[in-house]
């Protein structure tokens, strides 16, 4: 399929997130609009390539899951790179939400974030995986408020023991981490509840879940986590209910951490309204956001459309993506690069 490259989203350690436009015949087109293309060099881009590989093999039947449209590779400026197709999330990540919410989401959100979360770990852990870094900025807003997990870079298929050689096997963004995966590299679904926990502290204070002073190494943080009685401080401000969720999440042996099908039971979610997701794009109630797209983002977010999305048919709307009128300065093809 041929495609460009269009304006840069986000930029990681190893890869890039940009706007991918595909070019050519509506017959060769794979992918909706608006859709990125997460791009790492061909010798750094083996955590992408296993995030394609655990996508694919999750499949698109749940709506808590960021979509993957695929990936190929290019060559660009002498050098291949490796490409991922994927959804893209209008409204950033929920550590944006917190910053757009004052530094605190409120309760009633947060459950709802977290039902879904839950529902999204539900999924990933029943098909057998393990995401290993559930955390804020990898949970995406979208533009009808739903929110998905993403990037499974780190995750891991149960059962599956690490390569001979590598020694200890370290997962994940520490402050996130749990006790067992720190002290014995550990990384089973109960890992992933214990990160949950650590992101639902931070969504409810807007502080991490562990008091870190500035000039701390991270091998004292790790030495709190794996070994000392401490835990998480939950917040003053949280509901009981919240608490308690919060104590299931933080249970210091990971066999009897609550799962997360039992979470899923819990009062703190279990009364959040189920909402129907929408089959496709012009489904969503409304495609405004003034949120930042990340927090690594170089731009905000590039939908902002002005005139009432009720007023136009999804013909009307798709032309406007795909036109000079739209938000996004296609028309300047000095910012493209050509790819096929």
């Amino acid at each position: 399929m041929d495609w460009v490259r269009g304006d840069l989203i986000g930029r990681g350690s190893f890869a890039t997130v940009s706007l991918a436009i595909p070019t050519g015949s509506s017959s060769s087109t794979r992918f909706p609009l608006p859709t990125v293309v997460k791009s790492a060099e061909a010798s750094t881009s083996s955590s992408l390539e296993n995030e394609k590989n655990v996508l694919d093999r999750l499949g698109s039947s749940c709506p808590r899951i960021i979509r993957c449209f695929g990936g190929d590779r290019t060559f660009e400026n002498g050098e291949e790179r490796f490409n991922l197709f994927l959804e893209y999330a209008a409204g950033g990540s929920l550590a944006d939400q917190v910053k757009f919410h004052g530094g605190r989401i409120p309760e009633n959100k947060v459950r709802s974030y977290t039902r879904s979360v839950v529902e999204g770990l539900l999924h990933i852990h029943s098909n057998g995986f393990i995401h290993c870094d559930i955390k804020l900025q990898n949970i995406l807003v979208f533009g009808d408020g739903e929110v998905k997990i993403a990037d499974f870079g780190l995750a891991k298929e149960v059962g599956v023991e690490q390569e001979q050689g590598k020694g200890f096997e370290c997962r994940g963004t520490p402050l996130f981490m749990s006790p067992e995966s720190v002290k014995s590299g550990e990384n089973l679904p109960p890992a992933d509840v214990w990160a949950l926990g650590c992101a639902v502290v931070e969504m409810v204070s807007g502080k991490p879940a562990w008091n870190v002073e500035k000039d701390s190494s991270m091998w004292s943080l790790l030495l709190r986590i794996g070994a000392g009685e401490e835990s998480p401080e939950i917040p003053e401000e949280v509901s009981e209910e919240g608490r308690d969720f919060l104590e299931k999440c933080f249970v210091k042996d990971p066999r009897k951490r609550w799962t997360a099908e039992m979470l899923l039971k819990h009062p703190f979610v279990a009364a959040v309204p189920l909402k129907e997701s929408p089959r496709c794009h012009f489904d969503f109630p409304d495609w405004v956001s003034s949120v930042p797209s990340s927090p690594e983002s170089e731009e905000t977010c590039l939908w902002d459309f002005q005139s009432p999305p009720c007023s136009r048919s999804p013909v009307d709307r798709l032309q406007q993506l795909v036109t000079v009128q739209s938000p996004v300065n296609w028309s300047v093809s000095d910012s493209w690069s050509t790819v096929r």
